[in-house]
């Protein structure tokens, strides 16, 4: 029986359980005798090419559980999005270190990274198994429940705009809080689970799934404002016009691109400064402070949901279960049942691979501005356990003795 000799990698933004995927192939490993070796690339697939590998064998069995717990790519990650041309420096890698399965922990772009893989390594009878694992904080991988990664994130969000509710409404005026998301509005809508009294906000939340009308948009605040006094808004970073333009892009005067020539929507305050800025100046509010959180959200220690860490524990250890047992590439996907219980399934690459999910329209409101109970529903037990809560002061007022006037 030919050894089994295993390369994990991770690749695209970290998460808050990311680690716990890559400890589950590595500890899964363990209890199969015709396992030769368990290799790490560091910083994904660029490592890989680089020939830049951790031998995770000589790891203990202690520290590994130390590792899963901790925030963030313990391998490094990559941004590189491998063409036809890469793929085959990749596979001239695992043929020289004898690599016959990998297990690439990441999102739509590391699904078709293995996608290329595989298919590259059938036309040269390489016998190599490709299983993604998936990860993204956006959920936006189609045929999943949800992905691991997001329910911390979203936990994240949640409690983050508990607290700016809480602030804003100490010191009442307009919040606006931007919030990770290009495509997909996921993240941006688990806002809405801060919320515990019918007053609180976000009172309103932009999604990427909807056209974003800038005159609209500061009516909305304008009604929000004059009803209770103050306004907290989450907004995606992805937000755009109907021709799709992203409005950061559209209110900037100059705006920064990404390695893949996309607008920089991440990692810098410039959405939230510029609707801040038009709320100030068209609508007359003086009170206006907005918020980026960028990666703050991706990989916050402490803020771990630990149904999220979990899955992401078993989603490793199922990927090499569906390796060992079934033999064949694929991606795992989470899927739910019950009142709250998941499945694993192993799915053909071309299922998830270049693809992207964005939130159902049963999971919006009607106006646009904010989620339906549904989504509440959906999201409300990926948060975990443990979440805090807030509380109000009864009103009990004192009857005035002076001023009997006011």
């Amino acid at each position: 029986m030919q050894s089994r000799r295993i390369l994990i990698a991770q690749g695209g933004g970290p998460t808050a359980v990311i680690n716990q995927s890559l400890v589950g192939v590595v500890l899964a490993a363990r209890g199969i005798p015709d396992v030769d070796l368990v290799y790490g690339a560091r910083n994904g697939v660029r490592g890989i090419v680089n020939e830049d590998f951790l031998d995770l064998g000589q790891e203990t069995g202690s520290n590994l559980e130390l590792v899963a717990n901790t925030p963030s790519s313990a391998l490094g990650s990559t941004r590189d999005k491998p063409d036809l041309k890469y793929c085959q420096e990749i596979i001239q890698v695992l043929q020289a270190h004898q690599i016959n399965h990998f297990f690439y922990i990441g999102g739509n772009d590391s699904s078709d990274t293995l996608r290329i893989l595989s298919l590259e390594a059938e036309k040269l009878v390489f016998p190599l198994r490709c299983i993604h694992i998936p990860k993204t904080i956006d959920n936006d991988l189609v045929s999943n429940d949800h992905t691991p990664g997001f329910p911390s994130a979203a936990r994240f969000v949640a409690q983050a705009f508990a607290g700016a509710n809480l602030d804003n409404a100490s010191l009442p005026g307009v919040y606006v809080g931007v919030v990770m998301g290009r495509h997909a509005g996921f993240l941006t809508a688990a806002s809405a689970l801060g919320r515990k009294f019918p007053d609180d906000g976000p009172h309103l939340i932009y999604l990427p799934e909807r056209v974003f009308v800038l005159e609209k948009f500061l009516a909305d605040v304008k009604q929000a404002y004059q009803r209770f006094g103050r306004c907290v808004i989450a907004v995606s970073e992805g937000i755009h016009d109907a021709s799709g333009t992203p409005i950061a892009s559209l209110l900037a005067k100059t705006v920064e691109r990404d390695a893949h020539g996309n607008v920089q929507l991440s990692g810098n305050g410039a959405l939230a400064d510029l609707l801040c800025e038009e709320i100030k100046s068209k609508l007359n509010i003086k009170r206006v402070r907005g918020d980026t959180f960028g990666y703050l959200q991706r990989s916050f220690m402490g803020c771990v949901s630990d149904v999220d860490q979990r899955e992401a524990r078993e989603v490793g250890e199922k990927a090499l279960q569906f390796a060992v047992h079934e033999g064949r590439n694929g991606t795992v996907a989470i899927k739910r049942n019950g009142a709250y219980s998941v499945d694993y399934e192993l799915l053909d690459l071309d299922v998830v691979a270049g693809k992207t999910r964005v939130m159902e329209d049963e999971l919006i409101a009607a106006s646009g501005t904010d989620v339906t109970d549904a989504f509440r529903l959906y999201l409300q037990p990926l948060l975990g356990s443990g979440m805090p809560d807030g509380f109000r002061l009864r009103a009990h007022p004192v009857a005035k003795i002076r001023n009997t006037s006011g």
